[in-house]
């Protein structure tokens, strides 16, 4: 459920592009919707308008006929002291133009990218938030199915075996380095309708999304120069689509969490101009073998904002704290923030970041950790 919107023309003025995107409406960098809805020409672009058949290993690959793609990698970690680190390492593919165009400069692209890496470091109260832009050309950035890999400059994410997995994840700032490896863990989960998860009632407002829900993780932190080992647990992410909002779409709130009972469980809310939830909010929760026990519309659970915090970097206000329900499910689960500071105010700024989850399923007490992201035009989570 995670894309960012108006990037490209920020991507295109920081790297030159040979042929930038004349559709792209002006918007403040904070509103992520507008590049998304319909206001922008997706004619030349594929849409995904059914479901399909997902092929494998070719869909862990790039699919430079829709407009925009992300792989997502959000993930707890923590230290044989229990000191504890989240992290998210993203990386988003834009198209310029879906046409093929002869262009005689090695620099040229029709393909951008942006990757977003952060480590929240528990202990030290500090959040820590990088981003890097690319064109496609000589190299610098791109994805490929076989042998899984997709990267920009040194940041990366690649298989390092004949199959998917063990994926080599590696990311590094000024001030953080991440190298993990991710194992195999529950079996992939298709999201929505076996795959197209619709974001509205337009044709063709949906995206092609599956998960790998929980995925063992192991590695090493570097932090201001000092270095930890780690383990925990990961969620990765897939998601391609050409338009996914309507107009009516402010921005979403989406939670991941991996619960001690073994239980994964992903739920998003689309916020309407009102603020009051979109009927195309869903969500999965999937058991302990990795199996589907029920999808979720947005009648079968609520979210209730509990906390909120405003950043002193850039004033936006953000529900950080939330108490969530799943009737049917007899779950009851209070969320909270590992720290009120997870913004990302990069070139578009959200809030995302590790959460402590806490409460119960039929009476039985029930803890877990996972990632919340709120995305939104001006005032996000509100």
């Amino acid at each position: 459920m995670r894309t960012l919107g108006p990037l490209l023309v920020v991507i295109c003025a920081t790297l030159g592009c040979t042929a930038p995107p004349t559709d792209v409406p002006s918007a403040d960098p904070a509103n992520v919707t507008n590049f998304l809805g319909g206001a922008v020409d997706t004619t030349r672009f594929a849409r995904a308008r059914a479901p399909r058949r997902f092929v494998f290993p070719a869909d862990h690959g790039p699919h430079p006929e829709f407009r925009t793609e992300w792989w997502y990698v959000t993930g707890n970690l923590a230290t044989s002291d229990d000191r504890h680190f989240g992290f998210q390492l993203t990386f988003f593919r834009f198209a310029l133009d879906a046409a093929s165009q002869e262009r005689r400069s090695r620099w040229a692209a029709d393909q951008l990218w942006m990757a977003h890496f952060t480590v929240t470091d528990s202990a030290a109260g500090t959040f820590h938030a990088a981003e890097k832009f690319q064109r496609q050309a000589l190299g610098l950035a791109g994805a490929q199915a076989q042998p899984f890999r997709v990267w920009l400059d040194d940041w990366s994410l690649s298989s390092t075996g004949p199959g998917l997995f063990p994926i080599s994840l590696t990311a590094r700032s000024d001030e953080v380095v991440l190298q993990l490896e991710l194992q195999a863990g529950k079996p992939l989960v298709l999201q929505g309708d076996a795959g197209l998860d619709p974001k509205g009632p337009e044709p063709g407002n949906a995206s092609y999304y599956y998960s790998f829900t929980r995925l063992p993780a192991a590695g090493h932190v570097t932090v201001d120069g000092r270095g930890v080992d780690v383990a925990g647990s990961a969620w990765f992410d897939r998601e391609w689509s050409t338009s996914v909002l309507g107009p009516d779409i402010r921005g979403w709130d989406w939670f991941a969490l991996q619960l001690d009972d073994g239980t994964d469980l992903m739920v998003y809310r689309l916020r309407r101009r009102d603020s009051s939830a979109s009927p195309f909010s869903n969500g999965i929760l999937v058991d302990a073998s990795g199996a589907v026990v029920q999808r979720l519309t947005a009648t079968d659970f609520t979210l209730t904002p509990a906390q909120s915090w405003r950043s002193p970097q850039s004033g936006a206000r953000y529900t950080v704290g939330w108490d969530l329900a799943i009737p049917a499910q007899q779950i009851a689960l209070t969320l909270r923030p590992r720290l009120p500071n997870q913004e990302l105010d990069l070139a578009v700024r959200y809030w995302e970041g590790a959460m402590l989850a806490s409460g119960e399923r039929a009476g039985a007490p029930l803890a877990g950790v996972g990632y919340t992201e709120m995305v939104g035009v001006g005032v996000a989570g509100d």
